[in-house]
């Protein structure tokens, strides 16, 4: 067999999962069971095996450190800080997720003592450099629910204008005049009022949908939020 002459380092995953309650952002986090960092607060990850891929290995580790499974991740970043585990020199692939937090139940298992959601901005104080990886995973959220149709993964297939605006706020972190925001969403031409509407608090409230089609040509237009 041949032997590379030169060090490497380990691979680790980790998974940012960000969840919505229908009212704010959380993110799914686990409290480490083992050392480094023991009791400590992080993303769910490990040690990538040898025969799967980065994304294999890091829905394996959410599955077993929180029993969270079957959803759409995508890689996020590498970070490769060379101090960033005491260990030893451990590159780590992060991935991104974003779903809705009560189709979940979570447990903590393997290595994992607990498995909590928390608040976006109520977070712990986290281990090894998660708390870096959370800035730019944050960072990509609030670009991505601007360009790509994220929010309406977390809404039903008709919604009222007031749950979509619920999610930007959530996630942008910014409050919206609500006739501006449902003026400015129907002008980008891609969400249609169905002609039906929901009994809220005694008022009616319009349902609308989310025509894909409709969004691919504005984003070829650059109308976006």
């Amino acid at each position: 067999m041949y032997s590379y002459k030169y060090p490497h380092p380990a691979v680790t995953t980790d998974c940012v999962v960000f969840g919505f309650n229908g009212s704010g952002l959380s993110a799914l986090l686990i409290k480490r069971g083992i050392e480094p960092y023991k009791d400590s607060w992080a993303f769910p990850g490990g040690f990538l095996h040898m025969d799967e891929t980065a994304e294999q290995g890091a829905l394996r580790e959410l599955r077993e450190e929180t029993g969270v499974r079957d959803i759409y991740i995508e890689q996020l970043q590498a970070f490769t800080g060379v101090e960033r585990d005491p260990r030893e020199r451990v590159l780590t692939i992060a991935f991104l997720a974003f779903v809705r937090q009560d189709d979940y139940e979570v447990i903590g298992g393997d290595d994992a003592a607990e498995a909590r959601w928390f608040p976006v901005d109520e977070l712990p104080s986290l281990a090894f450099d998660h708390a870096e990886i959370m800035r730019v995973a944050l960072d990509r959220l609030r670009w991505k629910i601007q360009y790509e149709p994220l929010a309406f993964r977390l809404l039903n297939s008709t919604f009222t204008m007031s749950q979509l605006q619920t999610i930007y706020e959530a996630v942008l972190g910014q409050t919206f005049d609500r006739r501006n925001f449902h003026k400015k969403m129907l002008a980008m031409g891609y969400i249609t009022p169905t002609g039906d509407s929901l009994q809220n608090n005694g008022r009616p409230a319009m349902l609308y949908r989310f025509d894909a089609e409709l969004f691919r040509k504005a984003i070829e237009n650059k109308k976006v939020l």
